[in-house]
């Protein structure tokens, strides 16, 4: 089985390289792949994938590439994990939205629809290049914002389903609250990418006992602080919503705090520049703790299972996904991107049944569902308008007095990725 990882070059990768390497009873794969421009970081983290493999005793074979056309030839999967313009973008994505008294954010408001319109363009060119040298091949994207890319993918006719940590994570977190198994945690996850609620916590399967009360009584102090929300927020819904929900429920304090602080960008920044004289050493062979204070806890273990069950060697499971709609939510058209709990198998991804979503949430689907309509549309077809109309439509936006000079700053920050500007 061969799997090509464009963007593999980041360092996020031994994180996946070391889920390849424990689970490769479940993922067998032959040859990896990993792609990326910057040579100097793709030999770095490359030589420390080897080593990873090595250590594990995986006989598979590691190859790195620039060459995109050469490195996706053949793939049984192509995994996407890039970041248009590096953490320099993304620098500018979390400062130039606070000066209108607006979340600067990488992938939601106005922050992530300029990654949205930076990034939509590169991955559908990487896509077509995946088509025309293995249409069967599955795309399996990370790339945020998840939900819009994943929705650029489908509507182009790939074979794409999106990937996120957050599910994962909360499930990892109250197996360990609840001394039970990851495994035998089964979530009622339900909304947008990064726009998403536990509205229940099963042991055993979709139909077994829901714990979520039972969190709730006795971990909720713990789960909030994890939040950073109010206990008392959490106790008066009856549902976990994920650490995204923070922009929305306590807006006016994000900012501040912003405001305050280096931006997330400078800090990751800073710690990649660690990693990466990390990774240079040749004694290193497995991924060093600072990795975890990186991001994307568990994303290995979920792209594994994903790409197992896509590619037939898992069977079907159920997993947390970003796919079309299809009826799930009676309220959204069916070709929107939905993060659900969905059966995954070598035909795809089937979403599970819903239950009827409460209008508090139901109502912020709706409206955030509309916002990347736009931001879609702003993407493939560019424009001033189209952006204005996309910032404006947001619900942390959503005022001509900011919508109007925030697509000015938009525009200014990322005029070298647009090329309509």
């Amino acid at each position: 089985m061969k799997l090509a990882v464009v963007g593999g070059g980041s360092t996020y990768t031994p994180e996946l390289i070391d889920g390849f390497a424990r689970l490769r009873d479940t993922l067998p794969i032959s040859e990896l792949v990993l792609i990326d421009p910057a040579a100097d970081r793709l030999q770095l983290v490359g030589g420390l994938a080897r080593r990873i493999f090595a250590k594990q005793a995986h006989d598979g074979k590691i190859v790195t590439t620039s060459d995109v056309d050469a490195g996706v030839a053949d793939a049984d999967a192509v995994l996407l994990q890039l970041r248009v313009g590096g953490q320099a973008a993304r620098h500018e994505d979390e400062t130039w939205p606070l000066e209108c008294c607006c979340v600067g954010q990488e992938t939601t408001g106005a922050g992530g629809l300029a990654k949205a319109l930076r990034t939509v363009p590169v991955v559908l060119d990487i896509a077509e290049r995946v088509r025309r040298t293995n249409p069967d091949a599955w795309i399996i994207d990370f790339t945020n914002p998840v939900g819009i890319v994943t929705r650029a993918l489908l509507q182009a006719g790939h074979k794409a389903v999106g990937l996120c940590n957050v599910a994962i994570g909360f499930q990892r977190k109250f197996a360990k609250l609840l001394e039970v198994a990851p495994s035998d945690v089964h979530l009622n996850h339900v909304g947008l990418n990064h726009l998403t609620w536990e509205t229940g916590v099963r042991i055993g399967g979709p139909d077994g006992v829901d714990l979520l009360p039972k969190l709730l009584a006795e971990h909720g102090d713990a789960i909030a602080d994890d939040l950073r929300l109010p206990r008392q927020l959490l106790d008066r819904l009856g549902v976990v919503p994920s650490y995204y929900l923070r922009y929305f429920y306590a807006h006016d304090d994000v900012v501040r705090e912003l405001r305050t602080k280096p931006s997330r960008a400078a800090e990751v920044a800073q710690m990649e520049r660690q990693l990466l004289e990390m990774y240079g050493n040749p004694a290193l062979d497995s991924k060093p703790e600072l990795l975890a204070k990186r991001g994307g806890a568990f994303y290995s273990e979920a792209a594994v299972d994903l790409a197992a069950s896509l590619l037939g060697g898992g069977g079907s499971s159920v997993q947390v996904v970003n796919t079309y709609n299809k009826g799930t939510l009676s309220f959204l058209p069916d070709d929107a991107v939905i993060e659900v709990q969905a059966r995954v198998d070598g035909s795809g991804t089937t979403p599970l049944a819903v239950p009827e979503l409460d209008p508090l949430y139901a109502g912020l689907i709706a409206n955030v569902t509309a916002y990347e309509d736009l931001a879609l549309e702003a993407a493939l077809r560019g424009g001033r308008d189209r952006v204005f109309k996309a910032l404006l439509s947001h619900p942390l936006i959503g005022q001509y007095e900011y919508a109007e000079p925030l697509t000015d700053k938009l525009i200014a920050h990322n005029r070298e990725h647009l090329a309509w500007a």
